[in-house]
């Protein structure tokens, strides 16, 4: 069977908007967006391919949010999975610890070059980002971070006080602390932007004694693939070191190959104090970490018989093994070597896509890239014209003016092309 697009019904199809209809009226509001033209319900996926409920074929540029970076229902991954819920679906982590809680914790510390690194288990980014938050304050105590505009770090109400986007904090601002200092992120389009967005953070840490924490993405995805210069994680490496605070590299996103290096921290050669990772950590099965070294995790004191920060699926034995076959599965597959070769294939249908009237910048790294419209409404009406085409691709940027390219890393050649030939022809003039 071919993995390329087939489609067989309209789009969506008749089941989609059955679906459609049912989702919308007992789920919460200001959850799934729901319209005539959007969304299509996915009933099976594998590798780069999704099928609908219709039984319509479609090429994913999305990896789900990045998460299935090894590909939809990697086999290996499914497969620990069964035999773990066979086995020990669920533990008490903090309490009786499953043996591959054990074994992930091990692993994941080993992957990371911080000194003496130690791990925290828990299941959403935004709980990886909150924890990192607390140990910062424990670390230093100081109870203020640093953190850019255009930043994503996640909706709980922690993580929402670091997030940098507006329409997502305006709404609960009365229940935040409200004293995250935000800085500019550089761009790398600007090079002076670079000097200003370090003076900028240099300036705040030396005035602000609360600050304990810089948190940033190496890469900002939800703004819309924001490529910052070479040299920013440096800069940011030396101004924490200099001010005493903790440097956490939120890499939930660009994590495990995206972008070309198993780490994105990689490519400025440095090393954060605190790393958050998740998405493509256990190749769909909810989970997320934060690695830290040694001197900052050891702030935490030893548990006395109740932790202090804790979640039931603290450590899931499924979500273990899932991680450990998929970290498996990515050094087989050599995802961060695939991920450059995707990167360069992208890169040179960037004139192509620059062509687009429409289009104002292209940019990106490895398999994670960002095309830039002139508004939100060319972004979603390509969304839309792509999917009807049978693409899945994401919409992004602060104001949804970017259509991103993340697909699944084992996403084949032909795939790649004959998706961003349907992209390309999507973007409307």
């Amino acid at each position: 069977m071919s993995d390329l697009e087939r489609l067989v019904t309209e789009i969506p199809g008749p089941r989609s908007r059955a679906l459609a209809e049912r989702l919308r009226a007992r789920e919460s509001r200001g959850v799934t967006f729901l319209s005539d033209d959007f969304p299509t319900f996915w009933a099976s996926a594998a590798g780069a391919t999704v099928t609908d409920v219709d039984g319509n074929r479609y090429i994913d540029l999305t990896a789900a949010f990045g998460v299935a970076a090894t590909g939809h229902a990697n086999p290996a991954v499914a497969r620990a999975i069964a035999e773990q819920s066979a086995r020990l679906p669920h533990g008490m982590g903090d309490v009786h610890p499953s043996d591959v809680k054990a074994a992930l914790v091990e692993r994941l510390a080993a992957l990371v070059p911080q000194p003496g690194a130690k791990v925290f288990l828990c299941t959403s980014g935004s709980e990886s980002v909150e924890f990192a938050l607390k140990t910062a304050l424990l670390a230093t105590g100081r109870p203020n971070a640093l953190a850019f505009a255009g930043a994503y770090h996640g909706l709980a109400h922690g993580a929402l006080e670091v997030t940098g986007i507006e329409k997502f904090r305006a709404p609960f601002r009365a229940q935040l602390r409200n004293a995250t200092r935000f800085v500019p992120f550089p761009d790398r389009r600007e090079p002076e932007s670079l000097a200003r967005a370090l003076g900028a953070v240099r300036d705040a840490l030396g005035d602000d004694a609360s600050l304990g924490a810089v948190v940033v993405e190496p890469i900002q995805g939800r703004a819309g693939v924001v490529v910052p210069p070479q040299g920013f994680l440096r800069g940011l490496r030396a101004a924490c070191d200099a001010h005493g605070a903790l440097l956490v590299v939120d890499e939930i996103y660009t994590g495990f190959g995206r972008t070309g290096a198993l780490f994105a921290f990689e490519h400025d050669g440095i090393t954060p104090d605190l790393l958050c990772v998740g998405k493509a950590l256990a190749g769909g099965f909810p989970l997320a970490a934060t690695i830290g070294t040694g001197a900052a995790m050891d702030a935490w004191q030893p548990s006395a018989g109740e932790a202090l920060h804790t979640s039931t699926y603290l450590g899931n034995p499924m979500g273990c093994a899932a991680a450990l076959a998929n970290l498996a599965e990515i050094e087989r597959l050599g995802i961060p070597r695939r991920a450059r070769v995707l990167g360069e294939r992208i890169a040179a249908r960037v004139p192509a896509l620059a062509r687009r009237p429409a289009v104002v910048d292209v940019r990106g790294r490895g398999a994670l890239w960002g095309v830039a419209c002139r508004d939100g409404s060319v972004a979603g009406a390509s969304v839309v014209a792509a999917l009807r085409r049978g693409v899945i691709v994401l919409q992004s940027g602060i104001h949804g003016e970017t259509l991103t390219i993340a697909p699944p890393i084992v996403i084949s050649d032909a795939q790649l092309d004959r998706a961003l030939d349907i992209l390309i022809a999507s973007i409307p003039a």
